[in-house]
């Protein structure tokens, strides 16, 4: 049991060593970039060679045309905050693949893919800047790391539960309440934790990359309509409701026009 405390103990003090630059808070991340990144490169192309991209097209064009000017936006944000080159293990790349679910993701280190199912939501440049940012932001914040981290304590905390605990009746009871303790109590609010992180994050960015901030919170009305109102309860999804980030957003958005200003962007598409 002690070998486990010492353990969990290790990986407390490594997670203290990033900051996140845009919030100031240091991050749960037991994983750099060196670990993470080629991983994550690799999946990618393994998605993409069985999958089916879009090339040639306006709309293939658009989302790499959006990447690029969200990924620039966040890089003069980090130069002028003091965090030049935190980028530079970034490989950033943009596809498109035709698909109807309604969704996009970015990989650790800028890998991005868009599906077709999210266009008519987005309804043009503007919306897919707001789903690019919130996207990137995800990548920016090493989100993916710190899953991975948090995953990794999970896992510690149930196996010291079971080294300690003897009695097979009580090991049982200790897994099961453990179980749903941990998803529900500890990595659900984890989840939704950096889902907001990364709406406030790309709101930012979508703005000093010259898109209008007003319109996330509109993406997410469409969001909800589309939905139908079927999600289940917030304390049971991975990501806040849709009510929830729309009021965020509407929030929000002055803020990240004031943060754009800052930068001389006062226009917006």
């Amino acid at each position: 049991m002690k070998k486990f405390v010492l353990t969990l103990s290790i990986f407390l003090a490594v997670a203290a060593c990033k900051t996140n630059p845009f919030t100031g808070k240091k991050m749960l991340n037991f994983y750099g970039n060196q670990q993470i990144f080629p991983m994550a490169f690799a999946q990618y192309d393994q998605f993409l060679t069985e999958n089916n991209v879009v090339t040639g097209t306006s709309e293939a064009q658009m989302i790499t045309t959006v990447g690029q000017r969200i990924a620039k936006a966040a890089e003069t944000w980090l130069n002028a905050n003091g965090y030049p080159g935190y980028l530079k293990d970034y490989k950033w790349e943009y596809n498109l693949v035709k698909d109807e679910t309604v969704n996009a993701w970015c990989m650790p280190g800028g890998k991005i893919v868009f599906y077709t199912g999210i266009l008519p939501i987005c309804q043009g440049e503007t919306g897919v800047a707001v789903v690019m940012g919130h996207e990137v932001a995800h990548a920016l914040a090493d989100h993916g790391a710190q899953r991975m981290s948090a995953g990794t304590l999970q896992q510690i905390g149930a196996v010291a539960g079971n080294v300690a605990i003897q009695d097979p009746q009580k090991r049982n009871m200790f897994n099961q309440a453990y179980g749903i303790g941990s998803q529900v109590g500890v990595m659900l609010p984890f989840s939704r934790s950096h889902e907001t992180e990364a709406d406030r994050i790309g709101l930012q960015i979508m703005a000093i990359a010259g898109y209008d901030p007003n319109e996330a919170a509109n993406l997410w009305r469409r969001m909800k309509a589309k939905s139908g109102g079927q999600a289940p309860p917030e304390f049971l999804s991975t990501h806040p409701s849709n009510d929830t980030r729309i009021n965020n957003l509407t929030a929000w958005a002055p803020a990240a026009r004031q943060e754009a200003a800052k930068f001389g962007v006062t226009t917006f598409k």
